[in-house]
């Protein structure tokens, strides 16, 4: 299978399929190209050339061995809905292609981040139709997002080489890259805090989130006073983005900022201010990821900056050395948070108006 053919399945140009599967930031002028590529290339089990090589050559010392790699997407259901974990996929995707394996399925399914829904279904069962699908090519396995500690003894039992890359630890049950979403949220309250605030809303999932425990124990360390109605439980869409400003201009004493814990939540907020032009409603955002379209935004939002490449290129290194058997025992790796100051945020007191624009 060559490059020639991928593209021709896929309606673009070699150079273009060339690009996507080296490159996770390379924007197609065709959206749906990227997607195209990619299936057709797990379709084909497209094996790079430096692997094509190798497995035509006779000598058994000389042979590379090709790994079969699956990844496990836990936040949604689909693509296209998780904008920072659709930009960790690519980065990961492209690792797997540079370290000259195969990429044979990429499936999604929010059960495995739920501990509902891992009480109320067969989660072994799931887990093994998965195995089936994969059974005689399967070297290892890439769970991106968060995973339930219920998953966790099905997985093992059917994928002996794992490495899961989240916000949130597994407690060393697994090889894992970490960004700890806990330290994130306390970076970003912090910020807000040395900016003057007090009156600090939350907007995000908060079921056993580490952001929102972040929140919580930031504003208790500060005596600051935590304000039900300051604390917006959503998922991160920027459409519940759009909707919850809404909420936060009825309430009679709104609060001054807002962490959102996700940045395309923020991206909603921004929008549905800029439609407001309500005077004196001033409005400090700061949230957690870095999304390309978070510099993009105007005001430009100010995040926390989790390092994904490194987290990628960790993932499928951990993965790689475990499939190889160079470790035995669970590995973690915690990768730092950075903050990101550009305009959403302002010392309080300040209320000149700025116009918010996408």
């Amino acid at each position: 299978m060559s490059l020639k053919e991928i593209a021709k399945i896929a309606g673009v140009s070699p150079a273009t399929v060339s690009r996507v599967l080296n490159n996770p930031d390379y924007h197609c002028t065709d959206p749906k190209a990227r997607e195209r590529i990619w299936k057709a290339v797990k379709e084909l089990d497209y094996v790079p050339n430096e692997a094509a090589r190798n497995l035509k050559k006779g000598d058994k010392k000389e042979q590379r061995k090709t790994h079969y790699i699956q990844i496990l997407m836990t936040r949604t259901d689909s693509g296209q809905t998780d904008v920072f974990f659709d930009e960790l996929l690519h980065i990961i995707e492209s690792e797997i292609h540079k370290n000259f394996c195969i990429l044979t399925h990429v499936w999604y399914d929010s059960l495995f981040s739920s501990d509902r829904k891992c009480k109320q279904e067969n989660v072994e069962l799931v887990v093994r139709k998965l195995f089936e699908e994969v059974e005689d090519k399967t070297s290892g396995l890439i769970i991106v997002g968060k995973l339930s500690y219920l998953a966790i003894p099905a997985i093992k039992k059917y994928f002996h080489n794992i490495v899961s890359v989240s916000r949130n630890s597994s407690a060393l049950e697994l090889d894992e890259v970490t960004c700890d979403g806990r330290k994130i949220a306390i970076q970003a309250i912090e910020h807000l805090i040395s900016l003057g605030h007090q009156d600090i809303g939350y907007v995000g999932e908060c079921n056993k989130e580490s952001r929102y425990q972040g929140y919580l124990e930031t504003l208790e360390k500060n005596n600051i006073d935590q304000v039900a109605e300051y604390i917006c439980n959503v998922k991160p869409t920027e459409a519940n983005g759009f909707q919850v400003v809404e909420q936060i201009m009825q309430l009679e004493y709104p609060p001054s900022a807002i962490y959102c814990a996700n940045d395309i939540l923020a991206v909603g907020m921004l929008k549905a201010l800029s439609k407001t032009r309500k005077r004196f409603f001033d409005l400090s955002i700061i949230s957690s990821d870095n999304i390309e379209l978070a510099e993009r935004t105007s005001p430009s939002l100010t995040t926390i900056a989790l390092p994904k490449e490194e987290m990628g290129r960790f993932a499928v290194m951990f993965l790689l050395d475990r499939i190889e058997g160079k470790h035995k025992l669970e590995m973690h790796l915690e990768l730092k948070s950075r903050l990101i100051i550009r305009e959403s945020c302002k010392r309080f007191g300040n209320n000149e108006w700025s116009d918010y624009v996408i």
